[in-house]
C-alpha cells in the first residue's frame, strides 16, 4: 500500500522542516554560505508561506506513514524537489517518490546539483542519466546538470 498523498496545509510544518533542513545537510559542504544556510533558509517564514498561499501545495505530493517523512514537487513531467527527512533516508522512502513520479507522472527530467553525487547516483539507479546541459544555480557559482530518462 502505498503512503503517498497530496500535500495539504496541515503539512506545511513539515514540509518546512524537511526542506530546509535537508537542504541544511546536502547543500552547506558545496554552497560554503551559512548566511544563506541559517539566515536565508528558516523553517517559519516557509511553512507560513505554504499557509498563506495554498496553492503553493497544489503540485507537491508527501510520503506519509505515521507523519510526513518525504516530499516531491513535480511540474507537468518534471521533477522539481524530491526530499527525504534525514532522519528517515535509505529505508526506500525515496524510491517510492521516484517511482510513483515516473508512474504517475511519467516524470522524465530534473536538474540536480553538480556536486550532489549521493542524488546523482540515487536518479541513476531510477533510470535517469546525465546529460550534456548544465547551468548555474541561479544566484550561486554552482552549476545544475540536467538528467533525463
Amino acid at each position: 500500500m502505498s503512503h503517498i498523498r497530496k500535500a495539504a496545509i496541515e503539512d506545511a510544518s513539515r514540509l518546512a522542516e524537511i526542506l530546509i533542513f535537508t537542504k541544511r545537510m546536502n547543500y552547506r559542504e558545496i554552497f560554503h554560505d551559512d548566511k544563506v544556510s541559517f539566515g536565508e533558509m528558516q523553517v517559519l517564514p516557509l511553512a507560513q508561506a505554504y499557509i498563506d498561499t495554498p496553492e503553493k501545495l497544489e503540485n507537491i505530493w508527501v510520503y506519509d506513514d505515521e507523519f510526513v517523512k518525504g516530499m516531491l514537487r513535480m511540474e507537468g513531467n518534471k521533477i522539481i524537489e524530491l526530499y527525504v527527512d534525514s532522519f528517515f533516508q535509505n529505508k526506500g522512502i525515496g524510491a517510492e517518490l521516484i517511482e510513483f513520479a515516473i508512474q504517475m507522472f511519467h516524470a522524465s527530467s530534473l536538474f540536480v546539483l553538480e556536486k550532489n553525487s549521493s542524488a546523482i547516483r540515487f536518479y541513476q539507479r531510477h533510470g535517469f542519466r546525465l546529460t550534456q546541459e548544465r547551468k548555474l544555480e541561479e544566484g550561486t557559482t554552482e552549476y545544475i546538470v540536467k538528467m533525463e530518462r
